[in-house]
C-alpha cells in the first residue's frame, strides 16, 4: 500500500500525522512571530536612513531574518541547543526555564506550537488527505502568525496578509473552496466593508477605529472561502471583539478607549468558518 492510498484509508494516521506536523510548524510560527514585527522595524530604520542619508551603525546594520541568527537565550545569549527546541516537550523537560541561565521562559511558546498542533489536526478531520487540507493548513498557519502577531503588536503585516491574499485567488482558480468569481468578489467585497466602516467611523468621530491590515485580512479571508462567508465573519469578529473589549475594560485590563486589535477576532472568525462552522444558521434557516 502506498502512502496515499495508506492516508487516504486510515484518517486516524492523517490526522496523527497532521498534529506532529502542525507541532513543528508552531515552532517555526513563534519565530515569525517574534522575529518578522522586528524584521519589519528594522527595515522601516533603513528606509529612513536613506532618505536622511545617515550611516547604520553596528547594531543597526546587524540584519535579522527568519533563520539568522540561530535561536539564542534571550536573556543572557547562549545558543540554544537542538533538544531545547523540541516543540512543547523541551518547555516541559525544562519545566518552563532555560538550561542556560534559568530564566522563565513564556507558557505562550508551548502554547503556540500545541494550538497549531489542535487546528492543523482538526483541519485533516474535516477535508481528509488531498487538496483542500493543504491550502487548509496553509491559511490556518498563517492567521494563527497573524492573530498573535497582532496581539503582540497591533501590526498584520504585508509580508503575510498579501501573499495569503493572492494565493487565495490562485487556490480558487485551481478548484479550491469556492469558484474563482466568488473568491474575486470576497476578496474585494472583504476589503471595502471593513474600509467603510473605517471610514464611516472616522468622519464620525475623528479617529480610526480599524488599521489597514484589517481590510487586508478580511480580503485574504473572501479570496480563500468566497463572498458568502464574510457576514459571518464580520459578524462574529464584531460581537466576540466587543464583548472582550466590555470583560477587560471592567476587569480593568485595559482603559476605556484604548487601541485594541481586531485581527485575532477576525482569525479565529474565518477559522471557523474554514471548518464550516455557520453561526448564521440559526437566523437563516440554512443549514
Amino acid at each position: 500500500m502506498d502512502l496515499v492510498a495508506l492516508l487516504s484509508g486510515y484518517p486516524e494516521l492523517l490526522i496523527g500525522l497532521t498534529a506532529l506536523l502542525g507541532l513543528l510548524v508552531g515552532s517555526f510560527l513563534n519565530v515569525v512571530i517574534y522575529r518578522l514585527p522586528r524584521i519589519m522595524e528594522q527595515r522601516w530604520q533603513q528606509e529612513a536612513r536613506d532618505i536622511l542619508a545617515v550611516e547604520a551603525d553596528a547594531a543597526a546594520a546587524a540584519r535579522l531574518s527568519l533563520s539568522h541568527p540561530p535561536s539564542r537565550c534571550p536573556a543572557c545569549g547562549v545558543a540554544i541547543k537542538p533538544w531545547q527546541n523540541i516543540p512543547a516537550l523541551s518547555w516541559l523537560l525544562l519545566r518552563g526555564r532555560a538550561a542556560c541561565c534559568g530564566v522563565r521562559i513564556s507558557a505562550r511558546y508551548p502554547l503556540v506550537e500545541l494550538l497549531t498542533a489542535l487546528v492543523s489536526a482538526a483541519c485533516a478531520w474535516r477535508f481528509g488527505y488531498g487538496m483542500e487540507l493543504g491550502g487548509a493548513l496553509l491559511l490556518t498557519w498563517a492567521l494563527v502568525a497573524l492573530a498573535f502577531i497582532d496581539l503582540d503588536t497591533q501590526l498584520l503585516p504585508d509580508d503575510i496578509t498579501l501573499p495569503l491574499l493572492w494565493l487565495g485567488l490562485l487556490f480558487a482558480l485551481v478548484g479550491g473552496f469556492v469558484p474563482l468569481e466568488s473568491a474575486v468578489i470576497g476578496a474585494i467585497a472583504g476589503y471595502l466593508a471593513l474600509w467603510l466602516v473605517f471610514w464611516a467611523f472616522k468622519l464620525a468621530t475623528g479617529k480610526e477605529g480599524l488599521g489597514y491590515g484589517d481590510f487586508k485580512l478580511l480580503a485574504a479571508l473572501g479570496a480563500w472561502l468566497g463572498w458568502a462567508a464574510l457576514p459571518q465573519i464580520i459578524l462574529l469578529s464584531s460581537i466576540v471583539g466587543a464583548l472582550s473589549g466590555i470583560l477587560l475594560i471592567v476587569l480593568r485590563r485595559q482603559q476605556r478607549g484604548a487601541a485594541m486589535p481586531f485581527g485575532p477576532f477576525l482569525a479565529a472568525a474565518g477559522w471557523l468558518a474554514l471548518m464550516g462552522v455557520d453561526v448564521l444558521a440559526p437566523v437563516t434557516g440554512l443549514q
